[in-house]
């Protein structure tokens, strides 16, 4: 499999060359994606002081930006979501050499797997995240991907954890600064595998908290798992639509599901009425995820959720 660097323009050069080949690199792509986006000249000038730093770090290969801000959905107030590729021995002091504001961590700090560290940064007065992304780990998921195989991994401030393929889903969609990476399809085989091992954990959670928590009118405990399976449902349905996703803050209303607000504004720690939530829930996730495997044009879910289309 070719690595995910390119040829021998960014892989193979010393890091004196590439520093000079970084620096010499005209911000086409920010131009480019400004234009689409109508980007402020000082939010171009910031991208383009962002992406030129990160990419001189030594043992990096590429620097993409992410989340809200790359796909067009931010506000104002909205933080730089930035990944810097990187081949070998990437150290995190070199980062904090910069001298920016914030918090850098170690290689696998925020807790290990793909999302393997990163940093909490403030510059020129604005919310940064840079997060480390080792390339031979991507250029192994993504293999992984094509064979329809994936795992899941615990991840702060995720309900329902995260799949092994988002690193291939950054891919997909984040907007490439600086270095060469591939933007992948949707491949075939995970689409087939992925729904049905979401739909398992949804439906698992559930079912233990049916037994082990409505019966005992555990309120709390019955809304937490109706949240996480509510997520573990909405992956099911993008999965099986071909949709990339990277993290879960709007996935609920991409999947349609966001009928489970009314399910949990409805809970009280009565044992028949947790039961009775346990089930309307299993019935709202059910829908959405027949459409988006059955049909080959499925319906597409308005900003809050609603159908449309």
């Amino acid at each position: 499999m070719p690595s995910l660097g390119g040829s021998r323009d960014l892989h193979d050069l010393s890091s004196a060359d590439r520093r000079h080949r970084v620096d010499a690199v005209p911000s086409t792509a920010v131009v480019r994606f400004a234009q689409e986006t109508r980007l402020s000249m000082n939010d171009q000038m910031f991208l383009d002081h962002v992406a030129d730093r990160l990419a001189a770090l030594p043992a990096v290969q590429a620097v993409t930006l992410g989340g809200s801000r790359a796909q067009g959905t931010h506000t104002p107030e909205s933080d730089w979501d930035f990944a810097l590729y990187y081949r070998g021995g990437f150290d995190p002091a070199d980062l904090r050499a910069v001298g920016w504001e914030g918090e850098v961590s170690e290689i696998g700090g925020w807790g290990g797997g793909v999302f393997n560290g990163g940093a909490w940064l403030r510059i020129d007065g604005r919310g940064v995240d840079v997060h480390y992304r080792d390339l031979d780990v991507v250029e192994h998921e993504l293999a992984e991907a094509e064979q329809g195989r994936f795992r899941w991994e615990p991840l702060m401030f995720h309900l329902a954890g995260i799949p092994s393929y988002l690193v291939v889903a950054e891919l997909a969609v984040n907007r490439v600064l600086r270095g060469t990476l591939p933007r992948p399809g949707y491949p075939e085989r995970l689409r087939a595998a992925a729904p049905r091992a979401w739909r398992d954990r949804a439906a698992m959670t559930l079912q233990y908290a049916r037994a082990a928590y409505a019966v005992r009118g555990q309120l709390a405990e019955v809304a937490g798992a109706l949240a996480t399976a509510a997520m573990c449902s909405a992956h099911a349905v993008v999965a099986a639509r071909g949709e990339w996703v990277t993290n879960e803050k709007r996935l609920l209303s991409l999947a349609g599901l966001r009928g489970i607000d009314t399910i949990m504004a409805g809970l009280r720690p009565d044992p028949e009425a947790l039961t009775r939530a346990v089930d309307d829930a299993e019935a709202l996730f059910e829908a959405p995820w027949f459409e988006a495997t059955y049909f080959e044009a499925p319906w597409r879910p308005g900003p809050g959720g609603e159908r449309r289309g």
